[in-house]
């Protein structure tokens, strides 16, 4: 019995530091997700229970006495859940931008270029498609690389897949995600608040001392920091934004501790509950009539087209002009297929879906459906491209 509970232990312990166990838990959530929310008699349950209101006040926020807090369960996962994630995303950043392939400009000319290259191409690829339509709130949507996903599918191929190009991959999604961070922050927020602006800068300045002053992370950093997102909640820049400021001023000594101790409840709680949440569509008949639209192809041809197009155009740029070299062991097939998989969007072009289209009746469906569909083209593509070019220069 007790060699049996060993062996299960391992067995989930091996599937947790599996890189490619994230993407296997975010497929099944959106399988489930999607298949739950339109199948009788529980569909009616599951989408009203992402939805629920704790109070029958309008917005986003549930008050109680001068206290403003998020007003539903949606908004308790996308406001509060996800600045843990954005978090990490900011402590990932952080750690590259220190000793990691962003710590010099030499180390960091490729995947920099390339992914603002694949941020820009997407979004003039949308707005060209959804010119002079009421779309054009979603540019951002197709900007987007999820991480998790891009590297779980080049790990499927092991060794057929270089390791510089997996490090070429995670510091593009890393920029990627900076650049996500900076446009929700001037972009998808509300009217500013400057007295909650204020308040956030006065906390910060604490914060700052206290990393001066090297104090080990502890229960100080928790209040300050859940004090730093209610401020930000409350003063029309989007609350998430509030995890990657933070991440900025943790002590230096607790960083790689606390980073380690977020992984698994960011990408195997937080993640998975994000995907069911904003999955969570019915796709009905005027859903499947809206979704023939400007809207679709825009974000379709912006993560399947765009993003390639973006990195691989903005690499061979800086390659031609001598102002920079492919990492070593890559060829262009190699980068190809990783410009490919970047089209993989995901969780932060759902998000970005949430926030352009919120609460608009059809289009945040629609939307996040086109998400889906893309990120799983760019999936399949970009793994039978890599396969199909190791196959090649293995001959």
């Amino acid at each position: 019995m007790l060699q049996l509970k060993k062996k299960v232990i391992d067995s989930i312990t091996a599937f947790i530091q599996d890189s490619r166990a994230t993407g296997i838990i975010l497929l099944l959530c959106t399988f489930f997700s999607l298949l739950l929310s339109n199948i009788e008699p529980v569909k009616s349950f599951y989408t009203h229970f992402w939805n629920y209101s704790f109070s029958n006040q309008n917005g986003h926020f549930y008050t109680i006495g001068f206290i403003s807090l998020p007003n539903s369960v949606n908004l308790v996962i996308n406001d509060f859940l996800m600045a843990v994630f954005f978090l990490l995303a900011g402590m990932e950043i952080r750690r590259e931008l220190h000793h990691g392939e962003l710590s010099s400009l030499k180390k960091s000319m490729v995947p920099l270029f390339g992914a603002i290259g694949g941020m820009i191409a997407p979004a003039i690829l949308f707005t060209q498609i959804n010119r002079g339509t009421d779309n054009m709130n979603g540019w951002a949507i197709p900007m987007a690389t999820d991480i998790a996903f891009t590297l779980g599918v080049a790990s499927l191929l092991g060794k057929k897949v270089p390791v510089s190009l997996k490090i070429f991959l995670t510091a593009l999604a890393i920029i990627d995600d900076l650049g996500a961070i900076m446009v929700i922050a001037l972009f998808y927020g509300g009217h500013l608040k400057w007295i909650y602006l204020v308040f956030a800068a006065l906390i910060l300045a604490i914060m700052f001392i206290l990393q001066r002053q090297k104090k080990s992370f502890g229960m100080i950093h928790i209040i300050l920091g859940l004090l730093l997102w209610y401020t930000m909640f409350n003063s029309g820049i989007h609350a998430t934004v509030a995890g990657v400021i933070f991440a900025f001023v943790i002590p230096a000594n607790s960083l790689e501790r606390l980073e380690a101790k977020l992984h698994l409840p960011v990408y195997f709680f937080i993640i998975p509950v994000f995907a069911l949440a904003n999955t969570a569509i019915t796709i009905s008949k005027d859903t499947i009539e809206s979704f023939n639209s400007t809207l679709t192809w825009g974000i379709i041809a912006g993560l399947c087209i765009g993003k390639p197009l973006g990195i691989c155009g903005t690499v061979y740029y800086l390659v031609k002009k001598r102002w920079a070299k492919l990492p070593h062991g890559v060829s262009w097939q190699h980068l190809i297929g990783g410009g490919i998989l970047a089209g993989i969007g995901f969780t932060m072009s759902i998000f970005i879906a949430v926030l352009a289209f919120d609460n608009t009746v059809h289009k945040d469906d629609v939307a996040k459906l086109s998400v889906l569909i893309a990120s799983f083209i760019s999936m399949l593509a970009g793994y039978l491209w890599l396969k199909k070019a190791a196959k090649a220069i293995h001959i």
